[in-house]
């Protein structure tokens, strides 16, 4: 067991310095923030994106950055930090979705969803975006997006969501990490280009406190679902190793967070 937790935290470090290193060249390559939302971050810089494996399809934008699954059609997750100024935005927009530029083919379109049934369900949601109207057109994007249940995208994910911003405006900052679980061989389709349909759905939280971290996941059924974030609240350990057998891969939500902080949550810090 001790070797096991020792392995563990090895594996850890070593990513921690890969995900340091992939935070140096998107700023090499001319990637920023906003200054006043820069100025708000008390958490590391890069510190919201996950483990990165290689071939990855990697697109930064100026709210979010997301890994592109060309054959799901669907980001494998989303990651953003949400400042306290960012959960207060107010800018509104008429945005259609479209195909990310920055993103090779194949890549989902407006006709894969049409009369699908599903909603055209945002990761980084657009309410966390109304801060800059980029970052708000951006979040239309497809990389962005994938197909949800319209009652669970309405009501519990949309709970959760809300959650995150009151999270953000009480604490200063909140990471966040999202995306979806793939739980059988044989995946629901929709559209002409076959975009995978998700059984289920993760949100990942972490906040950086006086003392420590803070975390809790959520998981949710990509079917109605309409409870409130508690029935859907899990540790973060136990979403990575979800999303990790989902995958066929070990994938690390929060690689330069301590072990510790994700194997347990304390709801009564997130019940605000």
């Amino acid at each position: 067991m001790q070797t096991d937790i020792y392995n563990k935290m090895q594996l850890k470090k070593a990513r921690t310095a890969l995900i340091i290193m992939a935070v140096m060249l998107f700023v090499a390559c001319g990637y920023s923030r906003p200054a006043d939302a820069v100025a708000q971050q008390t958490a590391p810089v890069g510190a919201e994106l996950p483990s990165i494996a290689e071939g990855e399809d990697i697109v930064r934008h100026i709210g979010y950055t997301a890994s592109y699954n060309h054959t799901t059609l669907c980001p494998d997750w989303v990651a953003w930090e949400l400042t306290a100024d960012e959960a207060n935005g107010e800018l509104n927009g008429d945005f259609s979705f479209s195909r990310d530029p920055q993103v090779d083919f194949p890549k989902a379109s407006r006709e894969d969803y049409s009369r699908s049934g599903w909603d055209k369900g945002h990761m980084a949601p657009r309410a966390d975006m109304r801060w800059s109207r980029q970052a708000l057109e951006e979040s239309y994007y497809f990389t962005n997006i994938c197909p949800q249940d319209h009652e669970m995208n309405s009501q519990a994910w949309r709970k959760i969501e809300e959650l995150t911003r009151r999270m953000a405006r009480h604490h200063g900052t909140v990471l966040v990490v999202c995306g979806p679980i793939y739980d059988g061989e044989e995946q629901r389709h929709i559209g002409p280009a076959c975009v995978h349909v998700p059984d289920r759905f993760y949100k990942a939280l972490a906040v950086p406190t006086a003392d420590g971290w803070q975390t809790v996941g959520f998981v949710v059924e990509n079917s109605r679902q309409s409870l409130s974030p508690r029935q859907y609240a899990v540790s973060v350990d136990s979403i990575e190793a979800l999303v990790s057998a989902s995958r066929g891969r070990a994938t690390d939500l929060f690689p330069t967070l301590p072990e510790e902080a994700e194997q347990t949550y304390d709801w009564q810090f997130w019940n605000r």
